[in-house]
């Protein structure tokens, strides 16, 4: 265990971890007999080169017509012609009956032509290489050490076999065991290397696969329809149960995850009651809810006892999971005995999971309109706050100082008349601030006509010149343009009190995928430093918006020439 403070270097896993992680990540290690990379390329150059070998070597015995060297010559080319064709490949073949009989081939052949002193004794490096590359250390060793005693054993019977002889099958062995050697290292090398290989290509694999299930989310997050709202999603679960099945009376009982117990959420038929505890639930239910399954009581009265109703003869009993828990209850009743067969039970099973899959994710969309809700009410606190907060702090100024000049016993007339123009002026803000918070874009409104009617009122309260240039061929999902929509709506606001423009410019394209905005004006505009500042004008609202959507977000400007903002959203594929 490192001690607090010290940082233990990272260590090279074995092949064994290696191979065990890969277990544990779902990913199948290589098969001790295939290599960790082809080697088949590497193959065919030794067999060429063998057998090139070879072939310099008995050119002599050739072109002194011995017989069996010239034979062999030939069937040595015919074979490792036939090899090229068909290679001999570690990555399949190896080390099975066709291995075995290249062996036994070329053992023939050195054996016939001299032992070790034979022309095609260099074609023994291509079996032996295979093996090595084709299985392990271990069989690579007893390949080349099995072909190197029965070389050398016989040679050694052989009359005429002096200390020359003996100096050359050494050799010749050693030789045979290093290629040998060296093959399977290289296996095992190859090996080590492709477990690393794959273990970082499955976890590269896994982390692409959970970025694209973000993505995924992201744009499904995006498209939400409003039919999430629990409420639809209940009135969608009844009448799917009205169309599946038929009962007296049926019931969704939600979980009450702050007191407990289970509400009934909804129900048809006869009204039962608006909340029920775990004792007060009918005890084919109460099973239901033990055992996590579909219970069948085809007859109330003669089985585990009453229903919700105490006129139900028979019913079906169900729990709606969600995220390893219980998310609901449901409950089908009939006033006839045996009414439910086999594939009622079998088809409330199936439709279960999902309506428990719905609800929670509605349960989960309603939290996470709440805290949308908190933002949104945050944002209308800052309008009411620069927008009518510093009127009314003015207005209270002005009736303190008509009140100390009325005690003064001054004429307050002209100060009480332009008071109650600035009155009139705050009402009119009031109207303007609140009709511009209900101002949103909707199914039967799109962004384009949002925007007109928002600039409509900014030309009537404000000397601004402002217009609006579309080419749209398609809408945005609803989320995706409401979040443009604001984007605009803060764009504009800042330009209308801070910018002192004359005009005011809004272009927006949309292809039904992707989308462009801009807004641009002639005003002051201010510092490039200051348009990076994050809490300056709002634009990190807009920023925040702009990501949430995965929309980018640019904002140029200069003192004294005016700016442009730039909202560019790529649809998938773009």
């Amino acid at each position: 265990m490192a001690s607090p403070g010290r940082t233990e270097a990272p260590r090279e896993p074995s092949p064994g971890a290696l191979a065990g992680a890969m277990a544990a990540a779902g990913t199948t290690p290589p098969d001790r007999r295939v290599p960790a990379v082809p080697f088949d390329t590497a193959v065919l150059v030794v067999r060429a080169i063998t057998t090139g070998i070879s072939l310099v070597l008995a050119v002599p015995g050739i072109a002194a017509r011995q017989w069996p060297v010239v034979a062999w010559a030939a069937v040595v080319v015919a074979y490792n012609g036939y090899r090229v064709v068909r290679p001999l490949s570690p990555d399949g073949e190896a080390p099975g009956l066709p291995l075995l009989a290249e062996v036994a081939l070329h053992l023939s052949a050195v054996a016939t032509t001299g032992y070790w002193q034979s022309p095609f004794v260099f074609s023994l490096l291509t079996a032996v290489i295979v093996a090595g590359l084709g299985r392990d250390f271990g069989s690579a060793l007893r390949v080349g050490a099995g072909v190197a005693f029965v070389v050398t054993v016989p040679d050694m019977l052989r009359p005429g076999f002096d200390s020359a002889a003996l100096r050359l099958a050494v050799q010749g062995s050693i030789e045979l065991v290093l290629v040998a050697v060296l093959a399977g290292f290289a296996r095992r090398v190859t090996r080590e290397v492709d477990l690393r290989h794959n273990l970082a290509l499955d976890r590269l694999g896994r982390l692409s696969d959970a970025n694209a299930l973000l993505y995924s989310l992201h744009r499904i997050a995006q498209a939400l329809p409003a039919s999430l709202a629990l409420d639809e999603v209940l009135d969608s679960t009844v009448t799917r149960l009205r169309d599946l099945f038929s009962f007296t009376v049926a019931a969704v009982l939600l979980f009450d995850e702050t007191g407990g117990g289970w509400q009934t959420a909804r129900w048809v038929g006869e009204p039962i009651p608006d909340h029920l505890e775990d004792d007060e639930l009918p005890p084919a239910l109460r099973a239901a809810v033990m055992e996590r399954t579909v219970v069948s009581e085809p007859d109330l009265a003669r089985g585990s006892g009453p229903g919700l109703l105490t006129t139900s003869r028979s019913g079906l009993y169900a729990v709606m999971p969600a995220r390893n828990g219980v998310v609901g209850l449901l409950v089908l009743e009939h006033t006839h005995a045996g009414h439910f067969v086999d594939r009622d039970a079998e088809l409330l099973g199936g439709f279960v999971e999902p309506a428990g899959l719905a609800i929670d994710n509605a349960r989960w969309f309603a939290r996470l309109r709440t805290v949308g809700a908190d933002e949104e009410r945050t944002r209308i606190a800052r309008d009411l706050h620069d927008r009518i907060g510093q009127s009314l702090a003015y207005l209270a100024f002005e009736l303190d100082r008509i009140v100390k000049t009325d005690s003064r016993g001054e004429s307050v007339t002209v100060a009480l008349e332009r008071l109650r123009n600035d009155i009139r002026g705050v009402i009119g803000e009031v109207r303007d601030t609140l009709y511009d918070l209900r101002t949103d874009v909707s199914d039967a409104q799109d962004l384009p006509t949002t925007l007109d009617a928002f600039l409509q009122r900014v030309r009537e309260r404000s000397d601004l010149d402002v217009a609006v240039e579309s080419d749209a061929t398609g809408r945005l999902p609803l989320l995706q343009e409401r979040e443009m929509w604001r984007i605009a709506q803060e764009a504009i606001t800042n330009v209308e009190r801070h910018a002192r423009a004359h005009r005011v410019v809004v272009t927006w394209w949309c292809d039904g995928r992707s989308a462009s905005m801009q807004i641009r004006d002639d005003g002051a505009g201010f510092a490039p430093g200051r348009a990076g500042r994050l809490d300056s004008y709002g634009i990190l609202g807009m920023r925040e918006r702009a990501a949430s959507i995965g929309a980018t977000l640019d904002i140029d400007s200069s003192p004294g020439k005016g700016s442009t903002v730039r909202c560019l959203l790529l649809g998938e594929g773009s």
